[in-house]
C-alpha cells in the first residue's frame, strides 16, 4: 500500500476529526479547529500535513508557518498552546510526516520546526526541576464521585465559595464572551502581556462548537472569575482561565475549576489537562491540590533536533519580549496603559507570540 502525504485542505476537516477523536494520543489542540482559528483569527497559514492511505487517514501533522516582520517565517506545532506533535499509525508514518514538513521548512527557507510533545513515562522530582510540564487529572465516572475523592480541606474550599455567595453560569456557543474577555484582558495587561484579540476567542467557539464551554464565575451580578475548556476524544483541556484580583478572597478560582471539572466529569470525558506549570511552583502546587500529576513537557526543534531547555525561559507569556533589564520595564510600563489601548495593539503583538 502506498502512502500519500499531503497538506491538509479544508474539505479533509470531517476525516481529519475522526482521526485524531480515535487516536489515543490525541489533545484537544489537534482539533483542526485549532488550525482553522489561527488562520482566521492572525492569518498564519495552515500548513497541517496529513498521510493517507487508500483514502483513509493514517496520520497527522497539524502545523502553522508563523510571519514574522524581518524574520525568516518558522514552522510551529502549535502555537498559542502547550501541545502540537505527530499523530500516527506507526513510527514510518510519523518519519514520513516530519520528512515531508522539513521539506516545506526548507522551500520557504524557515529556521525551526517547532514541536510541543511530552514524555509519556514517569520522571524524577530532580529530572522535572525547573521544567514545565503538563498537569493530568484521570477522571472518574461521575463529578459525584470526583468530589468525593477530594481531600477534605480541598472539598471546604469548594464550599467556601459557594458560602461567599458565588455563583457561576456554564456558557455554550460563544455566550458570555464579554465577561470572558474582560476579566481575561485585564489580567494580561496586570501581566504586563500582550492580550489575544477577541477575534481569536470568537473563531475558536465557531470552531470548537459543542466541544468548546464557557464558565463564568458571578459576585451577583458581577462576573468575577471565567475560564474555557476544549475537548476532543477523552480530553478536556483549560487553555485559559482568570479570576478578578479584588474578589480572590471569595475563592472564585475554586469554583471556576470545580465547575469545569464537573462539567467534563459530566460529559464522559476521561482526563483533565490542566496546562502548563514550571514542577513544584505556584500554580504547579494549585493544580496538584485537585489530585493532578506531572508529565514532562517535550519541546523541540524537529530540524535541528534540539530540545528547549526551560530554565532558560524566564517567562510563559513573553516568548518574543525584549529580555535581561529592558523586559521588566516593558511590562511595567504595559500594565499601567488603558485597557482600551491593550486590547488594541496587544492581538498586534500577540499574533507573533508563538505561546
Amino acid at each position: 500500500m502506498t502512502i500519500q502525504v499531503r497538506l491538509v485542505k479544508q474539505t479533509d476537516r470531517s476525516i481529519w476529526n475522526e482521526y485524531i477523536k480515535a487516536h489515543p494520543n490525541a489533545t484537544p489542540y489537534h482539533h483542526f479547529g485549532w488550525l482553522q482559528s489561527v488562520e482566521q483569527a492572525y492569518q498564519h497559514k495552515n500548513i497541517g500535513a496529513i498521510a493517507l492511505e487508500d483514502g483513509r487517514v493514517v496520520g497527522v501533522l497539524p502545523s502553522i508557518e508563523m510571519r514574522s516582520p524581518l524574520l525568516r517565517p518558522f514552522i510551529c506545532a502549535l502555537p498559542y498552546c502547550d501541545l502540537g506533535f505527530v499523530l500516527a499509525n506507526d513510527s514510518a508514518i510519523v518519519d514520513k510526516l516530519l520528512a515531508f514538513m522539513r521539506e516545506h521548512l526548507a522551500h520557504i527557507n524557515g529556521r525551526s520546526l517547532a514541536l510541543r510533545d511530552y514524555i509519556n513515562e514517569p520522571a524524577s522530582d530532580t529530572q522535572m526541576e525547573g521544567q514545565k510540564v503538563r498537569m493530568l487529572l484521570p477522571l472518574p465516572s461521575s463529578s459525584d464521585e470526583l468530589l468525593s475523592g477530594f481531600k477534605s480541606k480541598l472539598r471546604s474550599q469548594i464550599r467556601k465559595s459557594e458560602k461567599n455567595g458565588l455563583r457561576y453560569e456554564i456558557h455554550r456557543n460563544g455566550s458570555g464572551l464579554n465577561d470572558f474577555y474582560h476579566i481575561f484582558a485585564i489580567n494580561m495587561r496586570k501581566l504586563g502581556s500582550p492580550v489575544h484579540s477577541k477575534k481569536w476567542f470568537e473563531r475558536i467557539f465557531e470552531n470548537y462548537k459543542e466541544n468548546s464551554i464557557l464558565s463564568v464565575v458571578y459576585s451577583e451580578n458581577v462576573p468575577v472569575g471565567a475560564g474555557i475548556t476544549l475537548s476532543s476524544g477523552g480530553v478536556t483541556c483549560i487553555p485559559w482561565a482568570s479570576t478578578v484580583a479584588e474578589y480572590n478572597r471569595l475563592a472564585p478560582n475554586m469554583m471556576l475549576y470545580w465547575s469545569l471539572l464537573k462539567e467534563a466529569c459530566d460529559n464522559n470525558m476521561q482526563w483533565f489537562d490542566f496546562g502548563r506549570s514550571t514542577f513544584n511552583e505556584g500554580t504547579y502546587r494549585f493544580k496538584a491540590q485537585w489530585g493532578a500529576a506531572p508529565q514532562l513537557l517535550n519541546w523541540y526543534d524537529a530540524a535541528s533536533e534540539s530540545r528547549q531547555d526551560f530554565t532558560n525561559q524566564e517567562n510563559d507569556e513573553c516568548e518574543n519580549a525584549p529580555q535581561g533589564k529592558i523586559r521588566p520595564m516593558v511590562e511595567k510600563v504595559w500594565a499601567k496603559l488603558p485597557l482600551n489601548v491593550t486590547t488594541t495593539l496587544g492581538p498586534k503583538i500577540r499574533k507573533h507570540i508563538s505561546l
